[in-house]
């Protein structure tokens, strides 16, 4: 699968952050942190998104550098894109889509920028 990305429209949707930032581990056990291109450490956001319907989703969000949000506070992704991915793993494949974020916002300031 070629990975793809998919910019998000989040005009009509809402973020909610339900999770601290935390820096994104890639390997759990020896506690190694992700880092961009640029050195930065990649920090992982977990929101709670609501549609104009009332749906929600829980989504991650990775962002470099430390983003300016806390658990319970509505924030605005800037340039949300999403990233498919697939991979197997003992002959089961799994997918899903990716959510990488140029900024994230507490709402206030997200508008108006």
């Amino acid at each position: 699968m070629r990975a793809i990305p998919i910019p998000v429209d989040t005009a009509k949707l809402t973020f909610t952050c339900v999770k601290d930032p935390r820096p994104r581990l890639l390997n759990q056990h020896t506690g190694e942190v992700k880092t961009d291109k640029n050195g930065q450490t990649v920090y992982e956001v977990v929101t709670s998104v609501e549609d104009d319907f009332g749906r929600i989703e829980l989504v991650k969000i990775g962002i470099s550098g430390e983003p300016p949000v806390t658990r319970g506070q509505q924030i605005n992704p800037v340039g949300l894109i999403g990233y498919p991915w697939e991979q197997t793993r003992d002959g089961e494949v799994r997918w899903g889509i990716a959510y990488r974020a140029s900024a994230l916002l507490p709402a206030e300031e997200g508008a108006n920028a």
